[in-house]
């Protein structure tokens, strides 16, 4: 039991100090090295080096092109104007009578064509700000609209999505970012339904109270020249690329030979969707600089400042991974991994709880779903073969779920977005939490149920 003690106080650590701005670069394998202490299960320069840093290693060379790519060409959509050409356009159609709306869909084709969440929110922040001053809707609400669309649906749920917590699971179920359609489009339509109703209740009742935009002196907005974007159907071309690249070359990649890569030690299946994701981004960037080239101010110092900026959040990840495998090497683990495996019910469920705590625990959906995944992916695989369930159906609950506790108020992207939008936890944190965490919740076990009647 006192190994279970360490693992606790551990993670308790981690969340504390998370929340108070310590790096988790610092963090991860300190704590990591406390629980092996408490524990006194190996030497802790073992468990650093043979544990930590090796899985941090292997997943760094699994997925640091995906963050590489993505980096990249959420810069180069940013830098070139086609972000906000995308969401100017969409605002300018649907207009201030339905701007909840306009920012969730700016923000939806955004994330769901690779664009990152962050650039996202930069991005589409000027836009909505202007939206809902002129609508009167109180500004407390943007961070929650901007969140419904970036954070939620087309992170997880939809189909295709290029987001790096679509592309993780792939690897452990031998998937593609196409996984399991149908349960991703009923819960994409679960969270965008509900959290628009959600908000647009809450917005009439606050203006029916007679709460306008607000006073906010100090809000700093940059004025978008229109006449200096992109083309908007130029702006889309590259989000639409990245979808259908993906899909094709995850077809094409998926009839090629395992003898191919037999004398690495893999097969097909564990890297067709990674390839497929990589050629699709590679082509899409391309292409955006080509078809963009007049907009940029310097393409070198777009693509080197993308390429830089992916660094942190790679190195990020693989210290949570790297802390994940500590707690999974430590004998203690055997006894949380029965409680998570005792769970009653389909080990659907089993998946999303073990998901979406350990997200919750880490603040970060792709920590924490590559912690779970790295301990248990092998188990539900085998629970797969024997039960009769599609690999599909893991792969699209576990990214559902970890869009779940990830988005708690200790949550990096969170932080940022109250940073950005100038607003404080106490303001826009019960809309942020009920669009990303309680709704997304919800969308999982709707999937759950539907996938124990062998809807994929």
């Amino acid at each position: 039991m006192l190994g279970v003690f360490g693992i606790i106080i551990s993670l308790i650590l981690l969340i504390y100090l998370a929340y108070r701005g310590i790096t988790v670069l610092i963090l991860a394998p300190v704590l990591a090295m406390l629980a092996i202490l408490i524990s006194g299960d190996m030497s802790i320069l073992v468990g650093y080096t043979q544990v930590f840093m090796a899985a941090f290693a292997s997943y760094a060379k699994t997925y640091f092109p995906i963050f590489l790519l993505g980096a990249i060409f959420g810069k180069v959509m940013d830098d070139s104007g086609a972000a906000k050409s995308i969401a100017v356009f969409i605002a300018n159609r649907l207009g201030k009578e339905k701007a909840m709306l306009s920012v969730v869909i700016s923000c939806a084709i955004l994330t769901y064509g690779g664009v990152s969440l962050f650039v996202v929110a930069f991005a589409v922040y000027p836009i909505a700000a202007a939206l809902f001053r002129e609508a009167q809707i109180p500004k407390r609400f943007i961070p929650g609209t901007i969140a419904l669309g970036a954070f939620t649906f087309t992170m997880t749920a939809l189909p295709g999505t290029p987001q790096i917590q679509n592309a993780i699971p792939m690897t452990y179920f031998g998937t593609t970012a196409w996984a399991a359609p149908v349960l991703g489009v009923v819960a994409s339509i679960v969270m965008f339904s509900l959290g628009l109703l959600w908000l647009s209740r809450r917005a009439r009742k606050a203006m029916a109270a007679g709460e306008g935009y607000g006073v906010h002196r100090d809000e700093n907005i940059d004025q978008i020249d229109e006449s200096k974007l992109p083309n908007f159907w130029l702006a889309l071309l590259p989000i639409v690329l990245v979808l259908i690249l993906n899909f094709i070359f995850g077809v094409f990649f998926g009839k090629m030979s395992d003898s191919l890569l037999e004398p690495y030690g893999t097969t097909i299946s564990s890297v067709k969707g990674i390839w497929s994701l990589i050629v699709a981004l590679v082509i899409s960037i391309i292409v955006a600089i080509i078809v963009m080239r007049k907009s940029f101010i310097s393409v070198k110092q777009s693509v080197n400042s993308g390429a830089i900026g992916s660094l942190l959040a790679i190195v990020n990840t693989s210290s949570e991974v790297g802390y994940g495998n500590v707690i999974k090497a430590l004998g203690a683990f055997a006894i949380i991994k029965t409680a998570l495996l005792s769970i009653p019910g389909t080990p659907l469920i089993s998946v999303s709880v073990a998901t979406s705590v350990l997200a919750g625990v880490t603040g970060s959906a792709s920590g924490g779903m590559s912690i779970a995944l790295s301990a248990l992916g092998d188990v539900y695989m085998q629970k797969a073969a024997v039960l009769g369930i599609n690999p599909q159906v893991f792969h699209r609950i576990a990214a559902i779920a970890c869009g779940g506790f990830d988005t708690l108020p200790h949550n990096g992207a969170v932080i940022t977005l109250l940073g950005i939008t100038g607003l404080t936890h106490r303001e826009s944190y019960a809309d942020i939490g009920m669009c990303t965490v309680i709704i997304p919740i919800i969308a999982a076990a709707v999937c759950i149920v539907l996938a124990s009647f062998g809807i994929v």
